[in-house]
């Protein structure tokens, strides 16, 4: 079988920790190329996976060898590079959030489609076992009609995550756009659209920077959300939670309440509106914390997607739909208002 060949764009802990071990590990891949404006931590990576090493993009971009790229680099980078791979004719990964506006995105999704290449965004949650299975489950009507949820991803923040420490390009606008609300709030409204199966159409939203005084994005926010049918629910997103990361979702239906990734035991507990509980025990979500060494599945799946010539499950379009409650987050926070979305 034919391996793909990979470019990776950003060697920063993203790579490091997902992209680079999950190609890595994947049959249907060799990490061909690694790109970063910092050379020495380009070559550290070149050296272990045996591949070319680029400080310029446009440069790994003209390999006429190089089939797909990871596109790992700060947010502000993730537009004009994937559009760039993709008219270079590369497939592309990218990762979160896809873009900083919703034109950015339209560009990349133009590219993707003009070019016959797969853009897929790098939305892990959606194959995080507790929640494919509570889709299924919301999906077959276990719950009944759902009433409302509350969503949150919080952790200290990325200075213990970032290649790059307290000096990251997280904690700076002009580099990440956006702080928490777009390194994990994203992640949530992403897998409240996937399990919920439908379009959020209001939102409210505080955003603020209350934790990391020399930060000038946020790392504090709380939403609230409103579907198309009337589900309402909290988001909260946050650099401020000293213990241990929260990554948890509750589902609040007629039927049932679902638990998810709310102990750390049993991944999705389900109880029901008779009293009865259902405990599973599925596996973890992937955390920070253990270096990230579980497979996210993201890898495999877009490897998949080329390979099988299907879709990929998150394409730009999807991406774009959850990028876009995320902006609408941050306007109802500077405007005090509630915010449609088209």
């Amino acid at each position: 079988m034919k391996k793909l060949k990979i470019g990776i764009i950003g060697c920063g802990s993203i790579a490091k920790h997902r992209h680079m071990p999950e190609y890595h590990a994947s049959s249907g891949a060799v990490i061909a190329a690694v790109c970063d404006i910092n050379e020495e931590r380009a070559n550290v990576f070149a050296g272990l996976y045996g591949a070319e090493v680029y400080t310029d993009y446009r440069e790994l971009l003209a390999n006429k060898d190089i089939d797909a790229v990871s596109v790992c680099t700060p947010n502000y980078l993730h537009a004009p590079i994937s559009a760039a791979a993709l008219n270079a004719g590369k497939h592309v990964l990218c990762e979160k959030p896809m873009a900083t506006s919703m034109e950015e995105a339209k560009d990349m999704i133009e590219a993707a489609s003009k070019n016959g290449k797969k853009l897929m965004i790098a939305h892990n949650q959606r194959f995080v076992p507790s929640h494919k299975k509570a889709k299924e489950l919301i999906a077959e009507g276990e719950a009944g009609k759902i009433y409302s949820f509350r969503t949150v991803f919080g952790h200290g923040g990325p200075e213990g995550w970032s290649a790059d420490g307290k000096e990251s390009w997280f904690f700076k606008k002009n580099q990440a756009f956006i702080g928490a609300m777009g390194d994990l709030g994203v992640h949530k409204t992403d897998l409240l659209r996937y399990l919920l199966g439908e379009e959020f159409t209001e939102v409210g939203a505080f955003v603020e920077t209350s934790a990391k005084i020399d930060a000038d994005v946020d790392d504090t926010a709380v939403c609230v959300l409103k579907t198309e049918s009337g589900v309402i629910g909290t988001l909260a997103a946050s650099w401020s939670y000293v213990s241990k990361e929260d990554n948890s979702t509750i589902i609040y239906g007629e039927k049932a309440i679902l638990r998810l990734e709310d102990d750390p035991v049993h991944s999705l507990i389900v109880q029901y509106a008779n009293d009865d509980t259902v405990k599973y025990e599925l596996g973890g979500i992937q955390t920070n914390e253990e270096g990230g060494q579980k497979n996210s599945g993201v890898i495999d799946h877009f490897l998949e997607s080329i390979l099988n010539e299907q879709e990929p499950a998150i394409p730009g379009s999807e991406g774009m739909k959850s990028l876009q409650v995320i902006l609408a987050a941050l306007e109802a926070s500077e405007t005090k208002q509630i915010v449609r979305i088209n």
